[in-house]
């Protein structure tokens, strides 16, 4: 893992980030309805297919690897790990789990079941430990579909990295639909990114 330090006298987006990290903090969400139907049509497991597509096209742009470190630096993190959340029905809890990035899915997907397998018995918020600095979180809420869905993080005007949250699928003209939520700060991302970013997912997910 790299992160690269902003110069920010010479980066050029200085001034939107102080605009929206110091004069008017803001974060904002937007949810999408993704067709997911090429995912069911080839049987592929939904949620390891999704956290693939999802790190895939956050490491393809710099606006949603941006983040304050732990020693309190602006930088660009050269590649972001996903964090998701999986679900203990005997306790009504959840755990994060963490699996490293790689750029084939099939591998991914062997490493994300590995992880399953080793640490989705583990109760406690955190269930893989070590869990590393570059970390982007994804949750399933896999009981409900939705329209709307929004955070309130009560430190989250610091927080510049994308939060997902995808709901429970479900059909729409003879298409399998997936809402999806991303959380985004303006600091670092304005509405271009998002939307380039969603039109980027649905095409990779159509392949």
């Amino acid at each position: 893992m790299v992160f690269e330090k902003i110069d920010r006298s010479s980066w050029k987006r200085n001034e939107y980030f102080e605009h929206y990290f110091t004069n008017v903090p803001c974060t904002y969400s937007m949810t999408v309805k993704l067709d997911i139907t090429q995912i069911k049509k080839k049987r592929m497991k939904l949620y390891p297919a999704m956290l693939y597509y999802l790190a895939t096209i956050v490491n393809r742009h710099s606006e949603f690897r941006t983040a304050i470190n732990q020693a309190g630096e602006l930088g660009i993190y050269d590649e972001m790990i996903p964090s998701y959340t999986i679900f203990h029905e005997d306790t009504e809890t959840f755990s994060d789990l963490w699996t490293e990035y790689m750029p084939n899915i099939e591998d991914f997907s062997r490493a994300y079941e590995n992880d399953i397998q080793r640490y989705g018995s583990n109760h406690g918020i955190t269930g893989k430990p070590d869990v590393p600095e570059n970390v982007f979180t994804v949750s399933m809420l896999p009981w409900s579909t939705f329209d709307g869905f929004n955070l309130n993080l009560q430190e989250g005007y610091d927080y510049l990295i994308p939060i997902f949250t995808m709901g429970k699928y479900y059909k729409e003209d003879k298409k399998t639909i997936l809402p999806l939520a991303i959380q985004v700060h303006h600091a670092v991302c304005d509405g271009f990114h998002i939307c380039r970013f969603v039109n980027e997912l649905q095409e990779l997910i159509n392949g």
